[in-house]
This record gives C-alpha cells, sequence and structure tokens, in this order.
C-alpha cells in the first residue's frame, strides 16, 4: 500500500513540474521585467522631487505672503485709530461787575493710537474767539504727549500734560461739572487748567488704588507788578519755559468702594520764581479731594493750600494761599441736576479772598450737550466794593 502511493506521487510529480517550468518567464523576460520596474522607479522618484520642490516653493510664497498681509493688517489695524474730538462752551454772564458774553474755549481732541501699548493725546485750544495782537483771546497747547503700557497696572508718559491735581484740572469738560464757570478754588488755588512738560509715572496697586508720579517744568511766580504772588500768574504754559528748577508731583486715589473717590496729591517746588534769590523759595502745594454718588445724589468736597518760603512773599503776606468748597448735588432724572456750592479762597491779591454761594442747575438734552443756568452771590473778605452777585447762562458740548 505504501509503495502504491509512493509511486503515484511520483507519476503525479513527473507529470507538473515539465507544466511549472513551461510557465516562468525565461531569463530574458525577467530581466527586461526588471529593468523596467527600475525605470518606473526612477521616474515615480523623479516626480517626487519635482512635486516636493513645487510643494516647498509653494510653502515659502505662502509664508512670504502671510507676512505681508499680516504685516498690512497690522498696518491697517492703526491707520484708522486716529480720533478726533473736542469740546466748547458759550456763557454769558448778568453780575453787578458788568454784563459779557464769550465763546469762552473751543478745543479739538486728536489722538492717535501707534500700536496696542503706544498712543498719542493732543488738546488745542483757541480762548475768547480769537487771539493776536490786541485781542482777548490765546491759542494754546494744553497736551501733547505720548502714553506707553510698559504692563499690566504701569503706564508712563512723556511731553506736555495736565498735572493729577484736583477734581477739574484733568476732567473739565463742561458736560461734566455744574455751574457756567468752573470753581473758584481750582482756578486761583490750583491754577487749573494747569499743564507742565515732562515725564511721569502712573501705576495701580491693590484693589481701586492708583498712584500718579510726575517730575516737570514748574511755575515761575512773579513778585512784583500787578501779578505779584499770584499762583496763577506763575503758569509759565511751557512756552520757552524757564526750567531752572523743576517740580514734582504725587498723587494717591482710592476708588476701591462703587461711587466713592478719595484723592490726595502733594506738588513741590524749590523755587518757585525761578529766579535763584530769596524772593520766593520753595512751594509746596497739598491737595485733597472726595467724590460721593449715591443713587441721584453726589457730593464733592475739595481743599487746596499752597505754603511759601521766601523774604519777599513773607513780607508779603502770601506765603499762605488756600480755598475749599463743597457742592451737593441732586438729579431727579437722569437729564437734570441741580446743586448749591459754597466756596472759600484766600488767595494773595485782595480780590483772590472771598466767599461765595451759588445755586443752579445743569440740562443734558444728549449726554454730550449740557445747558446751564445758575445764580451767585460773592462777599470780599476786605473790601465790600468788591461784593458781586448775578446769574450765568451757558451752554456746552463735547464729543
Amino acid at each position: 500500500m505504501y509503495h502504491l502511493r509512493a509511486t503515484s506521487g511520483l507519476l503525479l510529480g513527473s507529470l507538473s513540474f515539465p507544466a511549472l517550468a513551461d510557465s516562468l518567464p525565461s531569463t530574458e523576460e525577467m530581466w527586461r521585467m526588471l529593468k523596467a520596474q527600475q525605470a518606473e522607479i526612477e521616474s515615480l522618484r523623479a516626480q517626487l522631487a519635482d512635486t516636493t520642490e513645487r510643494v516647498e516653493d509653494t510653502v515659502a510664497q505662502v509664508q512670504a505672503t502671510a507676512e505681508v498681509v499680516d504685516q498690512q493688517a497690522r498696518e491697517a489695524s492703526h491707520a484708522g485709530d486716529t480720533r478726533i474730538g473736542g469740546y466748547g462752551e458759550l456763557h454769558y454772564n448778568n453780575l453787578d461787575s458788568g454784563k459779557e458774553i464769550d465763546f469762552h474755549r473751543f478745543v479739538l481732541f486728536f489722538n492717535h493710537e501707534f500700536s496696542e501699548d503706544i498712543r498719542l493725546f493732543s488738546e488745542l485750544e483757541v480762548e475768547h474767539s480769537i487771539a493776536g495782537d490786541g485781542q482777548n483771546g490765546e491759542v494754546e497747547l494744553e497736551q501733547a504727549f505720548i502714553e506707553f503700557d510698559l504692563k499690566d497696572g504701569l503706564s508712563a508718559k512723556a511731553g506736555l500734560f495736565l498735572l493729577p491735581i484736583g477734581i477739574l484740572n484733568e476732567t473739565h469738560e463742561p458736560t461734566t461739572f455744574y455751574g457756567v464757570e468752573r470753581n473758584d478754588v481750582e482756578s486761583i488755588i490750583i491754577p487749573s487748567t494747569w499743564w507742565e512738560a515732562g515725564g511721569a509715572l502712573s501705576g495701580r496697586a491693590g484693589t481701586g488704588f492708583s498712584w500718579d508720579l510726575a517730575v516737570t517744568s514748574g511755575l515761575a511766580i512773579p513778585s512784583d507788578g500787578s501779578s505779584a504772588f499770584r499762583v496763577r500768574s506763575g503758569r509759565q504754559k511751557v512756552s520757552e519755559a524757564t526750567a531752572e528748577d523743576l517740580a514734582y508731583t504725587l498723587r494717591g486715589r482710592y476708588t476701591g468702594v462703587p461711587g466713592l473717590e478719595l484723592a490726595a496729591t502733594v506738588h513741590w517746588q524749590s523755587d518757585a520764581d525761578q529766579a535763584g534769590g530769596d524772593l520766593i523759595d520753595t512751594g509746596l502745594l497739598l491737595s485733597t479731594h472726595l467724590i460721593w454718588s449715591r443713587g441721584p445724589f453726589t457730593l464733592k468736597a475739595l481743599w487746596a493750600g499752597w505754603e511759601f518760603e521766601g523774604d519777599a512773599i513773607e513780607a508779603a503776606g502770601g506765603d499762605r494761599q488756600d480755598g475749599w468748597y463743597v457742592e451737593p448735588s441732586f438729579k431727579p432724572v437722569p437729564n437734570l441736576g441741580v446743586y448749591a456750592r459754597y466756596e472759600d479762597v484766600d488767595g494773595f491779591r485782595t480780590a483772590d479772598g472771598f466767599s461765595q454761594w451759588e445755586v443752579g442747575m445743569n440740562w443734558w438734552p444728549h449726554e454730550d450737550v449740557v445747558l446751564k443756568v445758575d445764580y451767585r452771590d460773592r462777599n470780599n473778605d476786605t473790601d465790600s466794593g468788591l461784593d458781586d452777585k448775578g446769574f450765568d447762562i451757558g451752554i456746552g458740548y463735547q464729543f
């Protein structure tokens, strides 16, 4: 049985090997097939290299285009960030001392954002409608500074800017305060609007606390003439200003409670007349204020006082000059407000020593437009001939 199976296997094998041999390609045919496959592989390699090169060129072009587009986008994002604004106010004064109508201020803002961290602020003003030789008005540059964001909560600025003192000096658009005329304490003691040139740092520290530190040009208070020892007359307005002696200003402000603002400022100058003698030496200004808003009620209060050293100013009795005011107000509806203000001023000149009551009303037909009317009664401290009373009407706007 075993022999039969083996014999059968041999017979089948002998029959199948020739058939298989006949079906296999010859050596020559296999060589031709290998050469064809090699040629095809080389062709595919060449196509792949060409495709890779084209892809790399395309990627480079896309990257270059993306960089150009990104640069154009950055430029376009800030090219449109130039903003124009401004404010103005017209006053009519009907007082015992005289009647007058005056377009007191016309102001334009030109601001530009160079980048997310660098921006320009500027403010150009025409006072009393017309300026020039023999005219009442002036053209003034009140702000022109560059501000830099250094990091979160810290910024710096350099140029010409408003000093961080009081309530009105930095924020004085007519829609933001009561009364046709600005209060006298912040005009005589804090000589608003008061700007200087230099540099400043501003920062935030903790919840609701902020600070400002400025090193700037200073006052040059005259020591003779009709304006002698008057602080307001010492503003140089950064017009070829004498800079023999710089001034230093530090303010701290707290707004951590909703509706509350508390602030205090120290301003110091070692030679307040820039003359280097003994007529006026050091000048120290302290100022503090409170703003408290609760629903329709707001209370503002401010005190500011100067202390000077120097033989001439002490002999003339101008070494201490100060003033204060308190102003409650009430808005029964959002676009109508009434107020009362009492202020007491002790400046150097006789005309700058007085107390005054004032009551009035503001109406905002639009949030950026205001109509004002007030009545005031001034009592001079030493000369009743300088007493004054009457009413004022005004209109103001901002945009």
